[in-house]
């Protein structure tokens, strides 16, 4: 299911992410060592495509994040 940019960042922040901070093309979060990139803050939703590559990198397994 989609999400928008605020939800997505304030799940991370559940999730123990810290951020985001700008640098580069995208802003970032941080947990411990990883960084995770994430989309523009733009108008449009994240989609289930990306909102999955996201949460494959953070290592937040599906059933997790739907809690």
């Amino acid at each position: 299911m989609p999400v928008s940019w605020k939800q997505l960042v304030k799940r991370l922040k559940e999730f123990g992410f810290e951020g985001p901070f700008s640098g580069g093309k995208h802003p970032y979060m941080l947990k411990g060592d990883l960084v995770l990139t994430v989309p523009n803050p733009h108008k449009k939703e994240i989609g289930v495509d990306l909102l999955s590559r996201i949460l494959k990198q953070a290592s937040i397994k599906k059933q997790e994040w739907l809690k």
